[in-house]
């Protein structure tokens, strides 16, 4: 089955989540523009029909590297901004955070991959929420980092995959 029959099958939400969701999902990241990929993970983290934005976010940290989660982090924690950070400082949250504060230099924050794996997806969760009161913007951001990595984004299940793959395809019909 071609790429462009697979985005058929999602077009106009025609084809709910099935076993192969997952299968199509991973295939056509690799053959879509980011910008569309991103555009597809940025409408299911924003669509009434899967949970909400934070609890997904948690969710794609759990499944990320190391690397991709201190990428992640690092957008979460500049898009609530410093006088939000206060309080949520508690366990390792507040310890990566303590340390971010005292080397805050204005710029976007650099967490490590050493730090992010001291963080829990409960504190991502948690943070998540408040970058999106703050920030709405960083719904779309978090959907661009996920565009790099598809294999994480799977773990975001079959009804967000359709979600995301039914925007891509009707992206690509106009």
């Amino acid at each position: 089955m071609s790429i462009m029959d697979v985005l058929q099958r999602y077009a106009n939400g025609g084809s709910a989540a099935n076993p192969q969701t997952a299968e199509h999902f991973e295939a056509v990241a690799q053959q879509a523009s980011p910008q569309d990929v991103a555009q597809g993970i940025t409408h299911a983290l924003r669509s009434d029909q899967t949970p909400a934005f934070g609890q997904m976010v948690g969710q794609l940290f759990g499944n990320s590297s190391q690397q991709v989660r201190a990428n992640l982090l690092s957008q979460l924690i500049s898009s609530v901004g410093p006088g939000l950070m206060g309080g949520l400082a508690s366990g390792a949250l507040g310890r990566v955070l303590g340390g971010l504060q005292s080397a805050n230099t204005g710029a976007r924050p650099a967490i490590t991959p050493e730090q992010a794996a001291q963080v829990s997806p409960a504190d991502v969760q948690e943070i998540a929420q408040h970058a999106e009161q703050h920030d709405p913007g960083v719904v779309d951001r978090v959907g661009s980092i996920y565009a790099q990595h598809p294999q994480a984004v799977k773990a975001l299940g079959g009804i967000a995959l359709a979600i995301a793959l039914g925007h891509i395809a009707n992206r690509n019909r106009s």
